[in-house]
């Protein structure tokens, strides 16, 4: 991470390459899911099966996306999780959240790398993925179809599409946030942000990241040299 000088703005680091690779394949997984899962779910939506090659490439295919985004939201809570624990912080937030929504920025207590609606939305999409994941198992009858009765099948149909619809209101929630904060986007398609963004939305982040030493003097305009005192 660091904090930089680039011509007239400051610029921030907030996420690696890493992260930010790890990030779109989850995204990616879970669009994937969602009109894989649709083409199934419907009769009427079935027409959604045609970019996975017809039906029976869609039942195929359907779980082992799932495999995949079970496997990168992984690795992405492990590079998260230590940023995203609740604090008294962020509930002082969560109760001025209607200032946030407003652009009353000034009425809000300084926060971490995240505030409290991103760790909600955090924790929410880790539940559901696990309830997605092991619903998922119990009705992949391909490899499970013997491991379990009939009425869990069915039970587990039912949690699964329920699970699914939440998980969708919670990613269009999550898409909806990056686009309403101007800025938001940067983060994880060029991995930084403004100074400017970080010192307004999550201060408390900023002033961790600049006291830590993580200023980059390497993007400090060279001092004029021959200027000095005269002798």
């Amino acid at each position: 991470m660091a904090v930089r000088r680039e011509e007239e703005r400051t610029t921030v680091d907030r996420y690696p390459g890493r992260v930010r690779v790890n990030h779109w394949v989850t995204a990616i997984s879970l669009i994937l899911l969602a009109l894989s899962g649709a083409a199934l779910f419907h009769p009427s939506l079935f027409f959604l099966s045609s970019f996975f090659g017809g039906g029976s490439n869609t039942r195929m295919l359907h779980p082992w996306i799932g495999v995949v985004l079970l496997l990168s939201f992984s690795i992405l809570f492990v590079q998260m999780v230590r940023y995203n624990f609740w604090t008294r912080v962020d509930t002082q937030w969560m109760r001025h959240i209607g200032d946030a929504m407003a652009g009353r920025e000034e009425n809000l207590p300084e926060i971490g790398k995240y505030n409290g609606a991103q760790k909600l939305i955090f924790w929410l999409m880790t539940l559901m993925i696990i309830v997605l994941f092991g619903t998922g198992l119990m009705i992949w009858y391909e490899y499970f179809g013997t491991s379990f009765t009939i009425e869990l099948q069915r039970f587990a149909h039912i949690v699964h599409a329920l699970a699914a619809i939440a998980m969708l209101l919670i990613v269009i929630v999550h898409i909806y946030a990056g686009f309403y904060v101007r800025g938001t986007i940067n983060a994880m398609t060029e991995g930084k942000v403004t100074g400017g963004w970080a010192f307004r939305h999550h201060r408390l982040w900023l002033r961790r990241e600049a006291r830590e030493g993580v200023i980059d003097e390497r993007q400090v305009p060279p001092r004029h040299h021959g200027v000095g005192p005269a002798e």
